[in-house]
């Protein structure tokens, strides 16, 4: 991945050129460009303040679980915002490291760091190089880079000690979630593909190769929380180590089978070599194959339910947001992997949809989980196979309760 210097570009913004905003306790100067781009040496994304607002929950919970002060790095600083709102936010918050290739960035984030009355490390380093020269000295790493995170991962994987906290966001999430495959094999590893459930699969194929990646190193993980979100993919993890629970740990690694003609899919875990079968064990179509990818849990409801009561702890412009969303990733962290679509169900039965209420009461009576997922308003994880699902459609339809 090529990162931009900007070693020429002297510090000569007026007043009228610079843009003041307030984000949480920080106040943060930048330059007024009129769109966010990559293009742009540094840049607010008012976008992402959501996700800002989730990492100071997450990491304040991951410190409160560790009981000692933790040491942070913002690998991506641009003006310095989340390296600043980690130090004045996060309770327990020790050295923060706010590194940018980019001469310009690290310029805005001293600027920003001073008038916070913060202190703060500001590297500027090529992202890798970062990693690699601070081996074992942060407790959290966080990435959150213009794109993939994959060409900085080995480093990290590397850097990371017992029980510290990877970060990381993907925004590039038209290859994890199956529209290009061919660039997520070649990032990730992995063959995507583009289902009802595609969100959810690039989260798995991002987590599986981070879990791949650190077991190189003995290293292991425990999903802590994760979401899709708009356009781009964040996932929480808890680093642990030891060659032998990173072995077992891999099992989690695995194979989803889709069926295009039924819907039906086919869950296969237990590491690289697990056999997915080649044709639809309901219809006999031929199944379509993803991943591998990461098909253990991947929302931890103890730790979500930790960073809900944070939340009373904070103040956050994003809180009602963030709590809607922290709810429903709390209710889908016991669920199988995959959820259906009650539309495309509906479709496949040349039938109306029934109320999403409506279907959910019927999949209770027959004694299955129905959770709504936060991938899809109008998708359901349950364990139910999808000829069960078809079989209650149409009973719905029998009783006069399809639209």
């Amino acid at each position: 991945m090529d990162e931009k210097t900007n070693e020429d570009i002297e510090f000569n913004y007026t007043e009228d050129e610079l843009k003041i905003i307030k984000e949480g306790k920080a106040e943060i100067t930048f330059p007024d460009f009129d769109k966010v781009s990559s293009d742009a040496p540094v840049f607010y994304n008012p976008k992402m303040e959501f996700n800002r607002d989730m990492s100071i929950l997450a990491l304040q919970t991951y410190q409160k679980e560790v009981d000692r002060e933790i040491n942070i790095c913002d690998l991506f600083g641009g003006s310095g915002i989340r390296g600043i709102r980690y130090k004045k936010e996060i309770d327990g918050c020790g050295e923060v490291n706010i590194n940018d290739i980019n001469s310009l960035a690290n310029k805005f984030t001293e600027i920003n760091a001073e008038n916070n009355d913060v202190e703060v490390i500001i590297d500027q380093k090529e992202a890798n190089i970062e990693l690699r020269n601070n081996m074992g000295k942060f407790d959290v790493i966080d990435i959150d880079p213009f794109g993939t995170p994959s060409p900085f991962l080995d480093s990290a994987c590397y850097n990371l000690k017992r029980d510290s906290l990877l970060c990381v966001t993907a925004t590039d999430t038209s290859c994890l979630s199956g529209t290009y495959k061919a660039p997520c094999i070649r990032k990730y590893n992995a063959k995507p593909y583009r289902s009802e459930y595609y969100h959810e699969n690039g989260i798995r194929i991002l987590t599986g190769f981070v879990a791949l990646t650190l077991a190189k190193y003995q290293k292991y993980i425990e999903v802590k929380m994760s979401h899709s979100t708009e356009h781009y993919m964040r996932v929480y993890m808890k680093v642990k180590k030891g060659s032998k629970a990173t072995d077992k740990s891999l099992k989690n690694i695995g194979y989803i089978g889709h069926c295009n003609k039924c819907l039906h899919r086919v869950v296969v875990d237990g590491g690289l070599a697990g056999c997915i079968p080649e044709y639809c064990p309901e219809c006999g179509e031929k199944l379509i194959t993803a991943g591998p990818m990461w098909l253990g849990p991947i929302q931890n409801k103890e730790f979500i339910e930790e960073m809900i009561k944070t939340s009373e702890e904070k103040e956050l412009n994003t809180k009602d947001k963030l709590l809607k969303l922290l709810n429903q990733c709390r209710d889908e962290a016991e669920a199988p992997a995959t959820f259906y679509h009650i539309h495309k169900m509906c479709r496949l039965l040349h039938v109306s949809s029934p109320k999403l209420d409506v279907f959910i009461n019927k999949l209770e009576q027959h004694g299955f989980q129905a959770i709504k997922t936060h991938y899809d308003p109008l998708g359901i994880k349950t364990e139910a196979t999808s000829k069960e699902i078809l079989d209650m459609i149409k009973e719905l339809d029998a009783e006069g309760e399809l639209n």
